[in-house]
């Protein structure tokens, strides 16, 4: 890596600001770029990588203050249903457990006797006559329940209803699944991803329609037609104050790579794609979706994309236009956090000098820093994903070709990417909303950014230049081979 000496940031440099996370990071990414935005400091590109690419959309257009604001994205009540369990497997989770009620049911007529009859004989003990009206009810009630015509005629097949009620569920999702390339038994159709990535997308496009509209009580587009309205304001308004270059890259199940949305100036697209007959550039073709070309279309497709958390959701189908590179194929999109890497390299493709990573994601500072295990099923998800999340971190900035990263992320987060009801922190032993996960990226932003990286850099930065030698994408992958 190039030496920057004492002051290596630089506001004449390109800079690009790279926000990476999954979920309620998107939070803290909030609050970074509102520090970010009261410093004033200069962004020529912004790039996104899962629910980075939201903070990364209103960033390009000048808007980022939707995100904190009193009505903005994360301040909003629909947040806290942002990857929210699907319907399906809410209902099979209840008729399972009404069934499995149902079968305790017995046990439970039996379990009354535990406690009837105990009264009785601590009634006698102290010289009374018992309970002999609450037992002769019980004996009663006992007999007609498990007489022939009681729980062991309807019990059985109240059970089985409420089974088969279960299944038919599961079915009936499996087959609106909408994907009729699916392989293998009808039954594993039925085990779809248990949380909904929808909302998450719909609360995006909702926010964008409220920044783009203005005062105008308009009825809200559809949200392909907002994702090319977008893509034509930014494409016609790039070098305007305010707007910036937009990278965001998720990636293809069936195509086996990471695809890059990338919206940039004019001057850098034909580096972006490089349209020629080399091998490279058929690569190329295949990975790089022009947002301001006849790619403008899917910018939906790459939000969507974005927020689609592998195997917890569903996958996102995209079709691609029939003059496309994959010739109106429709393809399976999804998150993939490795995919920050690539972003990185992207960003030095087009250009870019100095990078502004922020992650939600803290290393654990040594021993006897570890927290408490979580056992429910999002919580543990939540955890492996800020676990690779940290170590892709700290991958994408060890290597980078001469380009400056500088890092925000919090020394320790309590909040996990689905805590958007607030998260938990063992240290102190309190409960912790998602605002202060917001209120801590502001400050982290100041303390590890703003205060001793621009602020130290003073006016010196404007008399010298650093050299920045940028070797081939090949030779960043060899290096860190």
């Amino acid at each position: 890596m190039t030496d920057f000496g004492a002051d290596p940031y630089s506001p004449r440099l390109r800079t690009a600001l790279v926000l990476t996370g999954t979920g309620a990071d998107g939070a803290y990414h909030a609050g970074a770029l509102r520090a970010l935005h009261e410093a004033g400091v200069k962004l020529d590109v912004v790039g996104g990588r899962g629910i980075g690419a939201v903070g990364a959309l209103f960033a390009a257009v000048g808007g980022a203050e939707r995100l904190w604001d009193d009505k903005g994205f994360w301040r909003s009540p629909a947040v806290v249903h942002l990857y929210g369990w699907r319907a399906a497997p809410c209902a099979v989770a209840w008729l399972i457990a009404l069934a499995a009620a149902v079968v305790l049911t017995p046990l439970g007529a039996v379990a009354l006797g535990l406690v009837v009859f105990p009264i009785d004989f601590l009634l006698k003990l102290v010289g009374g006559t018992g309970a002999p009206g609450l037992v002769d009810g019980y004996v009663a009630f006992a007999q007609a329940a498990f007489a022939s015509g009681g729980l062991p005629t309807w019990l059985p097949r109240l059970a089985m209803l409420l089974v088969g009620g279960a299944a038919v569920v599961a079915c009936v999702d499996g087959i609106q699944s909408g994907d009729r390339r699916l392989r293998g038994g009808w039954w594993w159709r039925a085990l779809r991803a248990p949380f909904a990535s929808a909302p998450a997308a719909e609360q995006t496009w909702r926010a964008v329609w409220d920044l783009v509209r203005g005062a105008a009580p308009l009825a809200q587009p559809t949200p392909a037609d907002l994702s090319r309205r977008y893509s034509d304001m930014l494409a016609d308004n790039l070098g305007q104050p305010g707007f910036r270059e937009l990278l965001i890259v998720v990636h293809d199940v069936d195509a086996h790579r990471d695809l890059v949305f990338a919206l940039v100036e004019e001057a850098r697209r034909v580096d972006l794609v490089r349209r020629s007959t080399t091998q490279r550039a058929e690569a190329r073709r295949a990975e790089v979706v022009d947002l301001a070309g006849v790619g403008r279309g899917h910018l939906v497709d790459a939000v969507a994309a974005a927020l689609t958390v592998p195997l917890a959701t569903d996958w996102h189908h995209a079709t691609f236009a029939a003059d496309a590179y994959w010739r109106g194929e429709t393809h399976r999109l999804c998150d993939r956090t490795a995919a920050l890497i690539r972003l990185v390299d992207e960003l030095i493709e087009v250009g870019v000098q100095q990078i502004i990573l922020v992650a939600a994601a803290p290393l654990v500072p040594g021993p006897h820093a570890l927290a408490k295990a979580r056992v429910d099923l999002r919580s543990r998800l939540g955890e492996f994903l800020q676990s690779t999340e940290a170590a892709v971190v700290r991958d994408a900035t060890t290597t980078t070709g001469g380009v400056r990263i500088f890092t925000i992320r919090p020394d320790h987060n309590p909040i996990g990417p689905f805590d958007f009801g607030g998260g938990y922190d063992d240290r102190s032993d309190r409960a912790q909303p998602l605002a202060e996960s917001m209120a801590r990226g502001y400050e982290d932003a100041y303390r590890q950014f703003i205060e001793p990286v621009v602020g130290a850099s003073g006016e010196s930065v404007a008399n010298r230049r650093p050299r920045v030698e940028r070797p081939s994408p090949a030779a960043r992958r060899t290096e860190r081979i």
